[in-house]
């Protein structure tokens, strides 16, 4: 299974091809991309020299234009494919429906992946997709169980890739507007969700509190982790009782299951974490790329490099998500 790793930075990047990526995934510097943060994301220059660095180790690069073009502003999004496709990446990664249409009419050639962004979870929607704009893989929201991704990969033409490490998303992806009420800035068409200018945490006797905009998010008592005051992962109360949605906001991780993941056909594992730095993303990578030589080679992973990753985990806790559904 081919590895695809995040890179925020050129250093990020560097990182990643030398811990072993197969590919590594970026974006411009712009609302194009779903990162859109400060100090994130590249340049078309930047870019044309990772492409040619990557290129040389007979590796890949994919660029995310994986955001929803707001009305009138079209060109902005056309440029970034337009830009990606001319510096020889080897797949855009889209969600918006009309610029599929652009990039598959513009440019033939250029391979294209439907983003999670896009959140076609069943053979229908993907089928659809390509056979409407030749998408050639589907990165899959993180909502399926392993036995619902072995159906549908048994029913679709086309390559799935699937998050193997780092955040939970537990909303309809590519369909949340949470943090836009609280915000003003949408994850879905500017690229931002829950932006760290709108982040605040501050102290309530021995609870820390964490804001985003004017709302609060969670509270964390004196021997809890405070996690980043994202929406969707804060505790909501119902029934006079606070708790999140599913399960605590822990980080993804896959390891334990990687056999099963490539027994149902899985062609691609993602990491997560183009906010992330250099470090990590190099340590996350080199685990990975351990991990499948070894499932490769022998036919199964190792526990020790697995229980390795926990201290890479957000709060140094991880979870296996929807692909277990143990909150059924």
């Amino acid at each position: 299974m081919e590895i695809v790793a995040p890179a925020g930075t050129p250093a990020a990047f560097r990182a990643a091809l030398a811990a072993g990526a197969d590919t590594v995934y970026v974006g411009f510097r712009d609302e194009t991309n779903a990162r859109n943060f400060p100090g994130l994301n590249f340049s078309a220059e930047e870019l044309d020299q990772a492409i040619r660095a990557a290129h040389e180790q007979r590796r890949k690069v994919y660029v995310a234009v994986n955001t929803f073009p707001r009305a009138g502003a079209e060109a902005t999004w056309h440029r970034a494919v337009d830009t990606a496709a001319a510096l020889g990446a080897d797949a855009v990664i889209l969600a918006d429906i009309g610029l599929m249409a652009y990039a598959s009419r513009r440019h033939p050639e250029l391979r294209l992946h439907l983003s999670v962004q896009a959140a076609a979870s069943h053979a229908d929607a993907v089928r659809f997709y390509a056979e409407t704009f030749g998408i050639r893989r589907v990165v899959l929201p993180r909502v399926l169980t392993v036995e619902e991704i072995a159906a549908l990969n048994a029913a679709v033409p086309i390559e799935t890739e699937v998050f193997a490490f780092g955040g939970m998303c537990p909303m309809a992806e590519g369909r949340c507007s949470l943090s836009s009420y609280v915000t003003g800035r949408s994850p879905n068409m500017s690229g931002v969700c829950s932006p760290a200018s709108h982040v605040r945490y501050e102290r309530q006797g021995d609870a820390l509190v964490s804001r985003l905009g004017g709302s609060v998010i969670n509270r964390f008592g004196a021997e809890e982790a405070a996690g980043y005051p994202t929406l969707c992962k804060g505790r909501f109360i119902a029934d006079g009782r606070a708790s999140y949605l599913f399960e605590e906001p822990v980080s993804l991780n896959a390891a334990a299951i990687l056999a099963e993941l490539r027994a149902a056909g899985v062609a691609a594992l993602k990491i997560e974490g183009r906010q992330r730095g250099r470090a990590y993303v190099a340590a996350i990578v080199a685990a990975y790329r351990g991990l499948i030589d070894t499932l490769m080679r022998e036919g199964g992973v190792p526990r020790d490099t697995v229980a390795a990753l926990d201290r890479l985990a957000e709060g140094q806790s991880e979870t296996t998500g929807a692909y277990g559904r143990r909150w059924r």
